[in-house]
């Protein structure tokens, strides 16, 4: 059994979240954290569920309730807040896990969590679906098929209206792939004006597309001339997304200190 303290507990995937822990049998949910603005609303997530067999208190404070979990989920939408609880799950009195769905972070917030991975295991993934993560690993059988192959790449994907952060994380890390891969590292996002000799082949293309309540869409576009292959993923459920979290949070919980994403979690490397 593994006690999990949910972050961002009253958003979307929070709910979520909750709600699929709460119907896993190996799962136990033990508190939520909310921000200050929100935590008055529901002292206890057995009122979001609407039921009475849990005792899972809601906080803005991770502190007061830390001990009562093993594996602390966070998709809390400030990415400041999700660093503040990971420096207190990190801490030589506390020792617990982390996942982490949140996306946005600058360069110098990654490299504080992959230091602070150091002394717990921290599942950090920008999309924890199955379908996701296996797109991760086409993507990267693909391009390296296709390199130095006169295929051009572009990835386009579609978010919600209400998305904060653009690309997506997901986007982002299909773009790391693919620079890993073909050595390409010239990203342009969107594109305007002018090309006079056409589009350059030493750069991948994103774009960020918001509208409506989409949950979530990316397409991998490898253009040749004569033929073109595309890698679709398209989310039609947060329920796919929170599974992966519960799931994640149920496999890293006796996991040794380290950085680990979804990969890991499904076996995929």
């Amino acid at each position: 059994m593994v006690k999990v303290i949910i972050s961002g507990v009253m958003g979307r995937m929070g709910r979520t979240i909750a709600r699929l822990a709460y119907e896993d049998k190996d799962v136990e949910i033990a508190g939520g954290v909310e921000s200050p603005d929100c935590v008055h609303f529901h002292e206890n997530i057995k009122e979001i569920l609407n039921v009475e067999d849990i005792d899972a208190p809601i906080t803005a404070d991770l502190s007061k309730i830390i001990d009562r979990g093993d594996v602390i989920i966070d998709f809390a939408g400030n990415t400041e807040a999700v660093l503040g609880h990971l420096r207190l799950a990190a801490a030589d009195e506390n020792k617990k896990c982390m996942v982490i769905g949140t996306t946005g972070f600058s360069k110098e917030e990654l490299e504080e969590i992959k230091e602070l991975s150091k002394d717990i295991p921290v599942v950090l993934a920008p999309n924890m679906s199955i379908g996701v993560n296996l797109l991760f690993k086409l993507v990267e059988e693909a391009a390296k098929a296709l390199k130095d192959k006169g295929f051009d790449i572009e990835v386009v994907e579609m978010h919600h209206r209400f998305k904060k952060d653009a690309p997506s994380g997901t986007a982002v890390k299909i773009v790391d792939i693919l620079k890993d891969v073909t050595g390409i590292q010239r990203v342009v996002y969107g594109r305007e004006g002018i090309y006079e000799d056409g589009r350059p082949s030493d750069e991948i293309a994103v774009f960020a597309l918001r509208g409506g309540d989409v949950v979530g869409e990316h397409t991998v576009v490898f253009a040749g001339m004569g033929e073109r292959i595309e890698l679709v993923h398209k989310a039609g459920s947060r329920d796919i997304f929170a599974k992966g979290a519960v799931e994640a949070a149920k496999w890293v919980k006796d996991k040794p200190a380290g950085l680990y994403d979804m990969m890991d979690v499904l076996g995929l490397r």
